[in-house]
């Protein structure tokens, strides 16, 4: 059944002035999931000009915790609804769905309990007659613009603590998660989110640039390709605002030869192949011992072929199509004079798969580091399985790459794993076990060409929403 995906301004559903869109299941494209129009530039400025005049009652409202975990409780009434509409708007395969509504819940949670934190400290001051402290204030109105394999948990993890400490505001979601944006807005409304305080404009591009080049958005956080990311952060820089980008990876696992062999298998597989690789933390890369190289490489493929395909809202499913043609065809395109084949999980012929964006799970033996299935991001079920003869020849493999965002090693050496802990170059550090996802309480974020360099959740997201005044008050 196909729903309407409006705008979201000033706490009411308005319909955009922009093209018209539709989005259909990646997984049987005779299902239209939803449709509609994307912002205008002059809806983007109504949503701008709504977050801003709600800014002053906003970042003094005593009751932001309560209304966050009001949010918590609307997400959670409708958490099958969602659950679902994740799975056919994306491609997420449903049991992932779920976890992501769960998710999504906590996060309300979470960043309630951080709206009653301290705003501040007390600091010494020169004089004894002084008293010195900090307060910390919000931004104003902020952009988010975020991706669509996690269209619910990535705006909420910008949203939440955006809104915990005063903010105000304006979501870009993917043209690729329309309708999940649509519902978000649709529970925070239900929540009793004063009019306002959380906007949603819909559209891809041209709607994201309009949002980001308006001069009352005072805070861009972004969560995207690398190309894109650049371009955010340039004007970010041109309009001196705050920005982050996270930006993708090419995340890698290292397997010694003292490693448990069947959980660096189970956890490989799952990584690099689970949503059909669809998530900047995927594994795409595996550094393995060559003394273990074919004991592994058979339990990783007996772990993968233990992965189903299936249509997305089938419990069974573990795999799921690519999000669009265009993606697919970009993969197919970025294969078509691949390295020899270590393995491959063949997606079934026939009905229902011929009306999906299917591609077959696979992992290649890569000889050249240098390979491009080995250094670009695919965003598709792909490893690039490389061979190393030491630790140090291991970890160089792993950090030769312009990202940094996550890594794993298996071993059961201690010395080993410090020594790895100390010099890989990448945000988020794994030993024994995937690389994907991480708590909501946790700093997330990488390094080098991953990300921009401040991290989101957890505390650190206050360091980047909140500004920070010194106030001197003498006696």
């Amino acid at each position: 059944m196909s729903m309407t995906a409006p705008l979201h301004i000033a706490g009411a559903p308005r319909a955009g002035h922009g093209s018209a869109f539709e989005r259909r299941n990646p997984s049987d494209v005779r299902d239209v999931v939803a449709a509609g129009h994307a912002a205008s530039a002059d809806d983007v400025a109504a949503a701008v000009d709504a977050a801003a005049s709600a800014v002053p009652g906003w970042r003094r409202a005593p009751g932001r915790a309560a209304l966050l975990h009001a949010w918590g409780d609307a997400i959670a009434a409708r958490s099958e609804e969602l659950a679902q509409l994740i799975a056919r708007e994306v491609g997420k395969p449903i049991g992932e769905a779920r976890g992501e509504v769960g998710r999504a819940v906590v996060i309300c949670r979470y960043y309630a309990g951080e709206a009653v934190r301290e705003i501040g400290e007390v600091i010494p001051a020169g004089s004894p007659e002084t008293t010195q402290f900090t307060l910390r204030d919000p931004l104003g109105p902020v952009a988010l613009i975020t991706p669509w394999n996690f269209p619910l948990a990535i705006p909420l993890w910008k949203a939440a603590p955006a809104l915990a400490f005063g903010n105000t505001v304006i979501l870009k979601p993917s043209e690729m998660a329309p309708a999940v944006a649509a519902v978000l807005a649709e529970t925070s409304v239900a929540a009793g989110l004063p009019a306002g305080v959380f906007n949603v404009v819909q559209g891809a591009g041209e709607t994201g640039a309009a949002l980001v080049a308006h001069d009352g958005v005072r805070g861009i956080s972004f969560t995207g390709s690398a190309a894109v990311g650049a371009r955010i952060q340039a004007e970010g820089a041109r309009r001196n605002v705050r920005t982050q980008a996270e930006m993708g990876g090419k995340n890698v696992v290292i397997v010694l030869p003292d490693a448990d062999l069947d959980l660096a298998a189970r956890l490989t597989a799952a990584g690099a192949f689970r949503f059909a690789g669809q998530k900047c933390t995927a594994t795409s890369r595996a550094v393995v011992h060559h003394e273990v190289m074919a004991p592994f490489l058979e339990r990783l493929a007996e772990a993968t072929r233990g992965l189903p395909h299936g249509p997305v809202t089938d419990p069974g499913a573990a795999i799921g199509p690519l999000v669009s043609a265009a993606a697919l065809e970009r993969v197919q395109g970025a294969l078509a004079s691949p390295p020899p084949v270590a393995f491959e999980h063949p997606v079934p012929a026939g009905e229902p798969w011929s009306h999906g964006h299917w591609c077959a799970p696979v992992a290649y033996r890569i000889e050249d580091p240098a390979h491009p299935v080995a250094r670009d991001e695919l965003f598709a079920p792909v490893l690039a399985v490389l061979e190393a003869g030491t630790l140090d020849e291991a970890i160089g493999l792993a950090n030769d790459t312009r990202y940094g965002l996550s890594a794993s090693l298996f071993t059961r050496d201690l010395v080993a794993a410090f020594r790895y802990v100390r010099e890989i170059e990448v945000g988020l550090v794994r030993v024994n076990g995937d690389t994907t996802g991480v708590d909501p309480h946790a700093p997330f974020g990488g390094l080098k060409g991953s990300s921009s360099g401040s991290r989101e959740q957890g505390r650190a997201a206050r360091e980047f929403y909140t500004d920070i005044r010194t106030i001197q008050i003498h006696a």
